[in-house]
């Protein structure tokens, strides 16, 4: 009789350990991590424009760095220009402009959402604006910047985006009351601010103020434009403060600085940020970032 339980033991103890017999506990789904590439200032217009229409090649500016940014979840990037029909021809000047062939780049290379909300999106009225609103949706590109909350579920998680030019106006308090009321609608809330003093290698006080509201109102994430140098990163109540990622794509050629640049890939896993990854770039072919290998 003593062997016989023994038998009917082990035969039992087999017949646990099949997948389908394991306690619901232990069958647990692996949990996929999320990427989240941030960029920083991207003008597809005036020379950056030329050069690239004028080779037949939109998508030129993101030809050595879409294979990358391609891979992640999402990317994220400041758009420095309107996007408008009947775009002219330019190579200098500060009223910005891009024909909608370009935002092939932009498709080439993943980009999933970027912010208007910058001192450039108004270089041809609202008129401007709202063309580049819609050529930019009709292209399957999200964007943000008008007080509006864009979205994107990926993994199980929802990830929210905002976009704030504060180079010339301070915050109001109807900004924090959108950050808060948004934070409430999801999981992640990234924040992308066009601030402080262009040709700077730090912030100012004023930004280091606004970024500690901007977390007090619900930012997991702030990352920051305008500047065109990278500027240092910072962490708020451990939500990480960009201050300026720097140009990806300009027309800047005449300085280390705005040739250099900063992308940065944030990995969340279950809504929580797990790692942190610098990705920087060079522009050492005009207008055209490459990776830099360390």
């Amino acid at each position: 009789m003593g062997k016989l339980i023994s038998y009917l033991l082990s035969v039992l103890l087999v017949f646990s350990s099949n997948g389908k017999n394991i306690p619901a506990q232990t069958q647990r789904t692996p949990v996929k991590d999320t990427n989240i590439i941030l960029m920083g200032d991207v003008m597809l217009g005036r020379s950056v424009m030329t050069k690239s229409l004028g080779m037949n090649d939109p998508p030129y500016p993101f030809r050595k760095v879409a294979e990358r940014l391609s891979q992640a979840d999402i990317v994220f990037a400041n758009l420095e220009n309107p996007v408008i029909s009947n775009c002219p021809s330019s190579d200098s000047g500060f009223k910005f402009c891009a024909d909608p062939k370009m935002v092939e780049g932009l498709k080439f290379a993943g980009v999933d959402i970027v912010s208007l909300a910058n001192n450039h999106i108004l270089n041809y009225g609202k008129e401007g604006k709202m063309e580049t609103e819609k050529i930019l949706s009709d292209n399957g590109i999200k964007w943000v910047g008008d007080g509006n909350l864009e979205t994107v579920e990926r993994n199980g998680t929802e990830f929210g985006f905002l976009g704030f030019d504060f180079v010339d106006i301070l915050p109001k308090d109807s900004d924090y009351q959108l950050i808060k009321d948004s934070r409430n609608k999801v999981d992640v809330l990234i924040v992308m601010v066009h601030w402080g003093a262009e040709y700077t290698p730090r912030p100012t006080e004023i930004q280091k103020l606004i970024a500690n509201n901007l977390v007090n109102a619900g930012a997991d994430v702030i990352v920051g434009s305008h500047s065109h140098w990278v500027q240092p990163i910072d962490y708020i109540n451990e939500k990480p403060v960009f201050y300026s990622l720097g140009n990806f794509v300009f027309d800047q050629p005449w300085s280390e600085e705005t040739k250099k640049g900063l992308a940065v890939q944030l990995t969340f896993q279950n809504g929580k940020l797990i790692n942190t990854d610098n990705l920087p770039i060079y522009m050492n072919s005009f207008a055209q970032p490459d990776w830099v290998i360390y």
